[in-house]
């Protein structure tokens, strides 16, 4: 389609400003910087009106609207739901006091990550790569706990502890993309529409041990609720189903045999590789000690202030997948930057921000052009 006859959709205006956190207001202010002297300045009201689909945005308007965003053109003319993008039902493990606006920037980050992921997978012809995710349907014989048995089973993981739980998801056909998803009252999102790979964008600030148990709650919550829910009872559901897929009853029950004080918990967080608090909270749903024990040692804890920072750092875990996927096509396909940005639908300097400046292994050797 020639450059004069695109036309930006309203849903992808919206989304693409939600995901970069701006207002109506912020992109109307930016459109006007960014036009030439003398040009009519843009309102928030045009904004609104573009976004709701009550006028059409084309030629030096659209160009406007793009570089105000910070995005492709041709990102901004996509219909969301036709190119697989739409939000859908989408899962997180949040803290109540998260903004709504914060929450609709970071659901539509996840849109086009997984945009940006489907476009270089396309490039790479690995678009079509068969996953192993399947739903357990809750029921009265069926429980969380049943489920996280299932899917250790049928992903053929062994028994104790999950040496690497992005590495597990990923091998089973999943995709985990890390993001500074500018705030710390959420850890990580994901969404599975049943028919892509299942999708988990993780915050880059949680420490290793509470990152792995966010996203084996996000595993949790993609294999159980394949609608909307209780969400109390869902968050609930996806905790319990987290603590039995990285502490299996049946492994960790003797390790709490002896009792459990602050240095057995420091000593069982280096093996099980999550949090302190997620282990105690853990022998207390095994009856391996008692509620007044749990309050006790819960109170040793915060007097040291381990319930913001632990001792016992537990390594981030990273996700090997789609860097390789960026490194294929650099390296292995000969992709000039330009091309692999226009791939996932990025302007260049943002997609060497997000893709490459942190794949270390494109910088092993020289890229051939």
């Amino acid at each position: 389609m020639a450059s004069g006859d695109l036309q930006a959709h309203p849903g992808m205006l919206t989304l693409a400003r939600e995901s970069r956190g701006m207002t109506q207001a912020e992109v109307a202010a930016a459109m006007s910087k960014a036009a030439p002297a003398g040009a009519a300045v843009v309102s928030q009201g045009y904004v609104s009106r573009a976004e709701s689909g009550r006028l059409a945005v084309a030629e030096d308007r659209l160009h406007l609207y793009a570089a105000a965003l910070g995005y492709p053109v041709d990102l901004l003319c996509l219909d969301p739901q036709v190119s697989g993008v739409g939000v859908g039902l989408i899962h997180h493990r949040k803290r109540a006091s998260l903004p709504s606006s914060a929450l609709r920037r970071i659901h539509a980050q996840l849109a086009l990550v997984r945009m940006q992921v489907s476009g270089l997978a396309e490039a790479s012809a690995t678009a079509d790569m068969p996953h192993r995710f399947s739903r357990v349907l809750l029921d009265d014989f069926t429980t969380a706990k049943d489920a996280a048995r299932q899917v250790r089973r049928g992903w053929g993981m062994s028994h104790g502890p999950v040496p690497d739980v992005i590495a597990a998801i990923e091998s089973a056909g999943g995709l985990v993309v890390v993001r500074n998803l500018g705030s710390e009252l959420l850890d990580a999102v994901s969404q599975w529409d049943g028919l892509q790979a299942p999708l988990v964008l993780v915050n880059d600030h949680a420490p290793g041990d509470r990152c792995r148990f966010s996203v084996a709650h996000e595993l949790g919550h993609l294999v159980m609720h394949p609608e909307p829910g209780t969400p109390s009872e869902q968050e609930k559901q996806a905790d319990a189903f987290a603590a039995e897929f990285l502490m299996p009853a049946a492994d960790i029950r003797p390790a709490f045999a002896d009792g459990v004080d602050l240095a057995r918990l420091a000593e069982l967080k280096r093996v099980w590789r999550v949090s302190m608090s997620a282990l105690l909270r853990r022998a207390l749903t095994l009856n391996a000690i008692t509620e007044w024990q749990y309050r006790t040692v819960m109170v040793e804890m915060s007097a040291l202030g381990y319930r913001t920072a632990e001792p016992v750092d537990v390594a981030p875990e990273q996700p090997t997948h789609v860097p390789a996927l960026v490194d294929a096509l650099l390296s292995d396909h000969g992709l000039a930057i330009d091309a692999a940005a226009a791939c996932a639908r990025l302007l260049p300097e943002d997609f060497k921000r997000l893709y490459v400046a942190s794949n270390r292994s494109l910088f092993t050797e020289p890229l051939r052009r």
